[in-house]
């Protein structure tokens, strides 16, 4: 077995945590990746996993040789694949990130579609409502939504997101129903704290060509979709909220839309690259593939352009 075969057995074992479960996936018996980790730990005069009878952790070392392979083993499926075009010739792993309703909600049930048409490649999917370091930790393609920061990143821009304002009947009728943002004085929001800073965001809506914002009071705050949504059906207040998200309650009639002249403004989507890719096949058919799947999920927004 040569060195390169040695890693990549090591890399799923860490990936898995099970000598068993690695096995499986690369369609091995259990004794030959036994056999291919523990030589690898001898040519390299180390130990790199603890082995329990319920687990396989790595060690300090073999955590830092797990970080290295990732570069490297990526590197040598883009060499093996680099001349291939035909989607079964095409193989090899990409880290994605996106928020998490969108990928649980949107992304994750069309996901085997994706595998089917382009049955050698993985996928690793990250869902989180922060903004995650794409070259800090690795990851290959990033959906965004919202304002783009001037990272330096590679940017796609694949539509806006329209957002509403809603709040549950069980609050309207507790609290009477906003016509225009002034009447916002006489009511509650549930604030949105940013996840990675905390900050409460403020109300917004659009006025013409301009984007008015203003504080509105609040008792209740949730630093995630999910929760934000939560406490809205749960009649705590009013929120500001992409139409798609909330399709299933407004039809339910759980949620109500309420002042929707003084709309928020809609919001970006963009996918993000950390420069020039390694692995570019894979990666932009993934990107292509998700975009069709977000466009057509996500009716398009009919305001103003956005500059970006």
């Amino acid at each position: 077995m040569d060195r390169i075969d040695q890693l990549r057995i090591f890399t799923r074992v860490i990936e898995t945590r099970s000598f068993t479960k690695a096995a499986d996936t690369l369609g091995m018996p259990r004794s030959s990746v036994s056999t291919a980790v523990a030589d690898l730990e001898a040519r390299l005069g180390t130990r790199l996993l603890h082995r329990t009878t319920r687990r396989v952790v790595p060690t300090d070392e073999g955590a830092e040789l797990h970080e290295r392979c990732l570069g490297f083993l990526t590197e040598c499926e883009d060499i093996e694949t680099m001349f291939r075009t035909a989607p079964a010739q095409v193989e090899g792993r990409i880290r994605v990130d996106m928020p998490g309703r969108i990928g649980r909600m949107l992304v994750a049930p069309a996901l085997p579609g994706f595998l089917a048409a382009w049955p050698g490649i993985r996928v690793e999917l990250g869902m989180t409502d922060r903004a995650v370091d794409l070259l800090g930790e690795g990851v290959d393609l990033a959906l965004r939504v919202g304002p783009l920061a001037d990272s330096g990143l590679r940017a796609r821009r694949i539509g806006r997101i329209a957002q509403i304002n809603v709040a549950s009947p069980a609050y309207l009728a507790r609290h009477g129903t906003p016509m225009q943002p002034a009447d916002l004085d006489r009511h509650w929001q549930v604030a949105y704290a940013q996840p990675s800073t905390g900050r409460i965001a403020d109300w917004e809506w659009r006025d013409g060509t301009r984007i008015r914002t203003r504080p509105v009071p609040w008792r209740v705050s949730a630093n995630s979709a999910e929760g934000y949504i939560a406490c809205a059906l749960a009649g705590l207040g009013l929120i500001q909220i992409p139409a798609y998200d909330v399709a299933d309650h407004l039809a339910r009639g759980a949620l109500v839309e309420v002042m929707p002249d003084h709309r928020p403004d809609a919001m970006p989507m963009h996918l993000l690259f950390p420069g020039p890719s390694r692995h570019m096949r894979r990666l932009t058919a993934f990107a292509d593939w998700i975009e069709t799947v977000l466009r057509q999920a996500i009716p398009p927004d009919a305001g103003p352009p956005d500059p970006a």
